[in-house]
Parts: C-alpha cells; sequence; structure tokens
C-alpha cells in the first residue's frame, strides 16, 4: 500500500503489494483551509463531532492532515481539518500523499486504523467489498491486513460477491503470486516427471507453473506411489465445484417456499421429533424471493449497512450449512 510519498523518484520497488519503498518524507508544507476538499471518506456514517470537539478542546498542537496532491482532498484528518476550521485558523499543515485514488483511499483506511478515531467494524467491512472488488488478485490475508478484519471473513466476502472478478492466482503479503488451486499444476509436474525422469526440479516446476518445493512435493509423492494431488485438495476442488452447482441463476431458481411446502410433507420428517424440529427452524427461516422488495424498501438508511452485515452474515452461515450437509451425505474423497 502506498505510504506518505515526495515527489522524488525511487531507487527500487519493494515486493510486497501492501506497501511501496520508504521514502524521504518532506517537511509539512502550510495550506490555505479554502483549498482543502473533503470527498469520500471509508467512515460509513461520516464525520464524528464529538470527536472533532474533543480534538479542539484538547489544546495540544494536532499532527498534520494527510492530503492527495492531484485532487487536494483529504486522505486522512477531516476532523483535524474540522477542528482548525472551528478555532478560526485559515491555514493548516498539510503532508501530501502521491497515487492513484485507490492508493489513497487504501491509505485512508491504513491510517484510520492506526490512530486517531478507530474505523468502526461496519467501515472496514464496507471497506473489504471495496478492495475485493478493485483487487480481486489479492489474498485473503492481504485484504484483510489492509481493513483490519479476519482472513476468514474477507473469504466469506469473497464467495459471496457478486462484483469480485474470480482470479486463477493471488498475490500474498509477501507480493509472491500464488495460484488458488494448484492441483492443475500438480497434475502437469507429474507429467513432466513421467514423460521426463531425470529432469531437474526447477525445470519441473517452470514448465507445470508452480513452485519449486511443490514440484518437490509432487516427486516424493509419485515415489512413494501417492496420488501428485493432496487429498485435502482434490476434496476442495469437489467443494469448489459443488458450490459453483449450488448457485444458480435467480431466474431459474426454484421458490424456496415451494421447496419447504414439499418439506413438509415428507413423511420422514413429519413423524420424528428430529424432523419436526428440523421443519420449524427452517420455517422459521424462510424468506422469498418477494421479501426482497419490501425488505429494502422498509431499511432506514442509517441502518442500511448494518442490514447488509446480516444479510452477509447471515448468507455466511447458510453455506455453512450446505457445506456440512454436503459432506454428510457425500463419500469421502479419495
Amino acid at each position: 500500500m502506498p505510504k506518505r510519498l515526495s515527489s522524488e523518484p525511487t531507487d527500487q520497488m519493494h515486493n510486497s503489494i501492501m506497501a511501496l519503498p520508504q521514502r524521504q518524507p518532506e517537511l509539512p508544507t502550510s495550506v490555505p483551509i479554502h483549498l482543502i476538499k473533503v470527498a469520500a471518506s471509508p467512515r460509513i456514517n461520516g464525520e464524528n463531532s464529538k470527536h472533532t470537539e474533543l480534538l479542539l478542546e484538547s489544546g495540544v498542537e494536532l499532527p498534520p492532515i494527510l492530503v492527495h496532491r492531484q485532487t487536494m482532498c483529504i486522505v486522512d484528518g477531516v476532523h483535524r481539518l474540522r477542528a482548525a476550521q472551528k478555532r478560526g485558523d485559515t491555514e493548516i499543515a498539510v503532508d501530501f500523499f502521491d497515487g492513484d485514488e485507490e492508493d489513497a483511499f487504501l491509505e485512508a483506511v491504513r491510517a484510520n486504523l492506526a490512530h486517531g478515531l478507530p474505523l468502526s467494524l461496519a467501515d472496514r467491512r464496507a471497506a473489504a467489498v471495496r478492495v475485493l472488488d478493485q483487487h480481486p488478485e489479492w489474498s485473503d490475508r492481504a485484504v484483510a491486513e489492509a481493513v483490519g478484519l479476519s482472513p476468514d471473513f474477507i473469504g466469506a466476502v469473497r464467495r459471496l460477491s457478486t462484483t469480485a472478478h474470480p482470479s486463477m492466482s493471488r498475490i500474498g503479503r509477501d507480493g509472491r503470486v500464488r495460484p488458488v488451486d494448484s492441483s492443475q499444476g500438480r497434475i502437469k509436474a507429474s507429467q513432466v516427471i513421467a514423460s521426463k525422469p531425470n529432469a531437474s526440479l526447477r525445470e519441473v516446476a517452470r514448465n507445470a507453473g508452480i513452485a519449486v518445493g511443490t514440484a518437490r512435493d509432487v516427486r516424493d509423492r509419485i515415489q512413494r506411489g501417492l496420488d501428485p494431488v493432496p487429498a485435502r485438495q482434490r476434496a476442495a476442488q469437489v467443494n469448489r465445484k459443488a458450490a459453483t452447482r449450488r448457485l444458480p441463476e435467480p431466474a431459474s431458481s426454484k421458490d424456496p417456499l415451494s421447496t419447504l411446502q414439499g418439506l413438509k410433507k415428507d413423511p420422514s420428517l413429519r413423524f420424528s421429533e428430529a424432523g419436526r424440529r428440523l421443519l420449524r427452524w427452517v420455517d422459521l427461516h424462510a424468506v422469498s424471493a418477494d421479501d426482497r422488495t419490501w425488505v429494502a424498501t422498509a431499511v432506514p438508511p442509517h441502518c442500511a449497512n448494518l442490514i447488509i452485515e446480516l444479510a452477509i452474515g447471515y448468507a455466511a452461515a447458510w453455506q455453512g450449512i450446505a457445506d456440512a450437509i454436503e459432506r454428510q451425505v457425500q463419500p469421502k474423497a479419495i
């Protein structure tokens, strides 16, 4: 993630996606307040007037604000700007940020995780959705570090996202590119080893598009008479394909309420205590396609992000239930 940059050229690029190389910081510049713009913020609810009053009454000298040089929009420091305006200041100390607007947003998130008034959980989750949309190639851990959330939550958001574009590889926090699924590379490596038994591991890795360590593991597995793809990867591949089958286009989906009515007629459910308990639970959580319209119109604007959080959380929970049921009824991968 870009840091506060000067206009001086860089010596070399760091291999991490989360940071550019360290550069000599500029001295803060005094800038007329009327030139500073307040644009989009990672804070869903905007400014916090109580925090502004706290800064105003503190009596201490506040750090410079961070401003995007190209647009003069605040990256970090809206509350400091408001406090300066309330004091009647006409100028404010500014550090400049160089980069595109998406880099500026990421820096705003990073800065507000590190100091000042922390971003709320809703703010960080909204930021995660935006980062995934802009950087689908980033790993779950890289996105999690950028927005201050857990990798598991980022993975759930990625699976449920309708905007994040699929990527066959991910860039980790260390800047290295790794495939999402290395099973095809492992199979290719086994074919290379079979056709060229004396090939070096580097040659196998290069031809198969995998890491040298993975090529070594494939060779060791073949020598022990094992499948080149470990069982857990084969099982994960089966689960991914099953998940894809479970997500048909809405227009072709069967009405869930019709499915529920069919379940209620099943004797194995109706005439057992466990079955009746299951039917009561499913009935309690039933949602139909018609609910979308009235629910969306009933949500007050200030509650919108909380309802979105609930919907994402419930969807992830239902996906987990579907996965657990599928593992229960399908034969184990071997």
